[in-house]
């Protein structure tokens, strides 16, 4: 599979990427992008305990040939890897297959606008000639999992989100094949939901990833919320026994 993702280069031991822009400076998204992306990567750092380790990333070239520019993601999840550190060497700033030897398990895209082709090409894409959607480009590079998540309702034509705001996609013998709620990422060992709460100060509806009972996957500041409240439950009930807690 990587010999296809090269273009037939596989066999040079050491790929020239001199010509490939990794960082273009393009300002990103919108507020509301921006937060959901961390939301997706911040909680699997904070509170995720997986056997293997990982990399989460946000807004990430995805470069899976050499000669085909990358498709850069909102969030993307591959696991069995370590994050590069020596961030000098070009290599190790974004995620080369041919570096890394496999395509991320899990690959999100939160729409913002009509222009994003998620899953069908905007005017603007057809015309600069462009032929793949990214759920095609996705599944032809064998990601196993493709999600798309639209919480402002911009893709609303029948063949898009089917009035949903989030649709996932699992790859079956080449073929993307949607998963009912509630979106259990069998291979990857977690769920996706829909989540009504507060993240930063902003109360909304986001995409959270949560375990197999359903159980939220907390970011930093809610497991150290939780562990708070944990923590002044059992000293009322040592109190209630009798005890001081603060002289234990």
């Amino acid at each position: 599979m990587t010999q296809n993702l090269l273009n037939d280069e596989a066999s040079v031991t050491e790929l020239d990427i001199s010509h490939l822009v990794t960082e273009d400076e393009t300002p990103v998204d919108n507020f509301q992008s921006e937060k959901q992306q961390r939301l997706l990567v911040e909680p699997l750092y904070s509170s995720w305990s997986p056997e293997a380790p990982f990399i989460a990333a946000a807004n990430v070239g995805l470069f899976y040939a050499l000669k085909q520019d990358p498709i850069v993601p909102d969030m993307m999840l591959s696991l069995g890897l370590e994050m590069p550190t020596d961030w000098s060497q070009k290599q190790n700033r974004s995620y080369f297959v041919w570096e890394f030897g496999k395509v991320p398990e899990v690959c999100i895209e939160i729409v913002s606008n009509r222009e994003g082709d998620e899953l069908t090409l905007s005017r603007k894409s057809q015309q600069k000639g462009k032929t793949a959607t990214k759920k095609e480009i996705y599944a032809q590079i064998h990601v196993p999992y493709y999600v798309v998540f639209d919480p402002l309702q911009q893709l609303q034509k029948p063949e898009e989100m089917n009035g949903s705001l989030l649709r996932v996609w699992a790859l079956v013998e080449g073929q993307y094949e949607e998963l009912p709620s509630p979106h259990w990422l069998r291979t990857v060992g977690l769920r996706l939901t829909l989540w009504e709460g507060a993240f930063e100060g902003v109360t909304g509806t986001w995409l959270r990833w949560c375990d197999r009972d359903g159980q939220i996957i907390p970011t930093g500041a809610e497991g150290r919320d939780q562990e708070r409240q944990r923590a002044e439950k059992l000293a009322e009930r040592l109190r209630s026994m009798g005890i001081d807690p603060d002289e234990i």
